[in-house]
């Protein structure tokens, strides 16, 4: 079989007219982040990391490089739900008042995703198991004839997962190029920086060993994304987006002391975080 190939963003075609604009895109994350943040204010703790360093890839994501509602989301790392709330409030798909249960006992916007979430196509607790059913889901709609993509969000901490890995093998003996993977190289994980419980590096070397097509991008470029998104289906394969990203979404706010990965969010850092982000979008 063929080397599957490697490549930067740069290298990648523009973007076809359905773009929806940088300043939109960029917008768009911003006030996903904002969302975040009066989320997890309700109660004064939460993942708001996650969805601070995801923040572009979801709004690229739900600004139109993927057809919600007819193409296949999967959510793999649970925890990262409070952006997928987030993305669909500020896109008509979630009732905004609802983010106001964010986490509280038996609502149904959990802090942690399961199948109870009424988002996506399938949202996973446990790490690592994402990436299966959205191989799945692809062979599932190859087999039906579907004109229908798969997207699976990762984190780069479930690269730590050897279920991730069985399933990457799979999907490139099967050739699933309907299938494309986006993981949040953030190198945060509960234990600390990923980088030192595990060495994942090269991690674009990994998954090109692995039979996949690579994208290797800055994560909060939203331009960058979508040229990585548009060039999915250039080629014979899955794909995968390595985003690289920060788990203070480059938020000046944010102290590099604060424990990006669950953050105590006590009413001085929110009014920092809520003032730069309103200044963004001014």
């Amino acid at each position: 079989m063929e080397r599957p190939a490697s490549f930067t963003a740069r290298d990648m075609a523009p973007c076809g007219p359905s773009e929806p604009g940088s300043a939109t895109l960029r917008r768009l994350a911003a006030r996903i982040r904002l969302r975040a943040t009066e989320m997890v204010a309700i109660q004064g703790f939460g993942y708001l990391g996650q969805a601070f360093s995801s923040a572009e890839i979801f709004a690229v994501l739900f600004g139109g490089a993927m057809r919600y509602g007819h193409d296949r989301f999967v959510l793999s790392p649970g925890h990262y739900v409070i952006a997928l709330y987030a993305a669909a409030a500020e896109n008509g798909l979630l009732d905004p008042q609802a983010l106001a249960t964010y986490g509280k006992d038996g609502a149904l916007l959990e802090a942690i995703g399961s199948e109870r979430t009424p988002l996506g196509d399938l949202v996973c607790g446990s790490l690592g198991q994402g990436l299966s059913g959205a191989v799945g889901f692809a062979l599932a709609a190859e087999l039906a004839g579907e004109d229908r993509d798969v997207f699976a969000f990762l984190s780069d901490g479930e690269m730590e997962e050897g279920q991730v890995w069985e399933a990457a093998m799979f999907a490139a003996h099967r050739r699933l190029s309907r299938l494309t993977v986006v993981i949040d190289a953030n190198n945060s994980q509960v234990d600390g920086p990923v980088a030192s419980v595990t060495t994942l590096e090269p991690l674009t070397d990994k998954w090109r060993a692995f039979g996949w097509r690579v994208a290797e991008v800055d994560g909060h470029d939203v331009d960058a994304l979508w040229r990585a998104f548009a060039a999915r289906h250039d080629g014979l394969g899955p794909f995968v987006v390595i985003a690289r990203t920060q788990i203070s979404g480059r938020l000046r706010a944010i102290p590099p002391t604060v424990d990006g990965h669950f953050i105590k969010l006590d009413t001085a850092l929110r009014v920092a975080i809520t003032t730069e982000l309103e200044a963004a979008l001014a």
